[in-house]
C-alpha cells in the first residue's frame, strides 16, 4: 500500500480523547489538531516529543484533514492506523503473498456471521472449506523482539475468537491473522497481563482448531506492506 501523497513530518505534543492529537508540523511552530485513527491505548507510541508522520486529505469538509499514520518508537517506524491492516491483507491475498491463504479465488470482505458481526474476509474456492478470516492490528512491543496483543482489554476481540470457534464447529476453516505494524519483532504472543480473558480465549480457540498467523510489515514514509511471518507463542516467556 502506497500513501497517495508524501507524508508530513511533525512533532507530537499530546494525544487525547482517543481520536485526537496535537502536533507541531515540521517547519511550522503552530499547533495543529490531527485525527488519530487508533482507539487503543497506544502504549509506548504516544510519548510527547515523538516524531510522527501525517497524511493529508483536504478534500471535502473534513474537520481534521491531517491523519496520524506513523510514529517513531524505539528507533523504528511503527504504523499506528488501525484501519490499514485490512487493506494490507487484501493486497496480500490478491497477490498470494500469504502462503497459508493462497489459492482462494473468491475473496469477500465484511460478510455477516456470528453474533451480529461481520468477518473481515470470507475466502472461497470450489472443493475447499470456506475460510473465515479475522484480522487484528498489533503495535505493542515491551520486551526485546516480542510483539503482543492487545494493548488494552478487548471484549470484542474475545467475541471474535468465540465466533471463529463456532465456524470450525460448523465445519469451516477459521483463521486469526495478526498484522504487526512494526519491523523490530520476530515473535508474537497474547498480552496476558493486559487482558487475561483474551489470552485464555486465544488458547481455547487454538485447541478448537482455529488457526493463527502473524505477519510483520515493511514500513516507510512512502508506504506499508506485509513482509514476513513471525513465530507465534500461545503462552510462556
Amino acid at each position: 500500500m502506497k500513501f497517495p501523497s508524501p507524508l508530513h513530518k511533525a512533532r507530537l505534543l499530546r494525544r487525547y480523547k482517543r481520536f485526537l492529537a496535537d502536533v507541531v508540523l515540521e517547519g511550522d511552530e503552530r499547533e495543529t489538531v490531527v485525527h488519530c485513527p487508533n482507539p487503543g491505548s497506544m502504549l509506548g507510541l504516544d510519548a510527547p516529543g515523538s516524531p510522527v508522520w501525517l497524511s493529508w486529505n483536504g478534500a471535502g469538509k473534513r474537520k481534521y484533514p491531517y491523519t496520524w499514520e506513523i510514529s517513531r518508537a524505539d528507533g523504528d517506524l511503527v504504523g499506528i492506523n488501525t484501519n490499514l491492516p485490512n487493506r494490507l491483507v487484501a493486497e496480500a491475498l490478491e497477490s498470494g503473498k500469504i502462503e497459508q491463504l493462497a489459492d482462494y479465488g473468491d475473496i469477500r470482505r465484511e460478510v455477516r456471521y456470528g453474533e451480529k458481526s461481520r468477518v473481515d474476509f470470507l475466502l472461497r474456492e470450489p472443493g475447499r472449506q470456506d475460510c473465515y478470516l479475522e484480522v487484528k492490528n498489533v503495535h505493542l512491543r515491551r520486551t526485546g523482539d516480542l510483539a503482543e496483543f492487545p494493548d488494552s482489554v478487548t471484549a470484542r476481540g474475545s467475541r471474535h475468537l468465540r465466533e471463529l470457534m463456532q465456524m470450525v464447529a460448523n465445519g469451516h476453516r477459521a483463521v486469526m491473522l495478526f498484522v504487526v505494524q512494526r519491523m523490530d519483532c520476530t515473535r508474537f504472543r497474547p498480552a496476558e497481563d493486559i487482558d487475561p480473558l483474551y489470552a485464555h480465549s486465544f488458547r481455547e480457540a487454538l485447541e478448537a482448531g482455529v488457526e493463527a498467523l502473524c505477519y510483520d510489515c515493511e514500513i516507510t514514509t512512502e508506504g506499508i506492506q506485509l513482509r514476513r511471518p513471525l513465530t507465534l507463542q500461545a503462552t510462556g516467556a
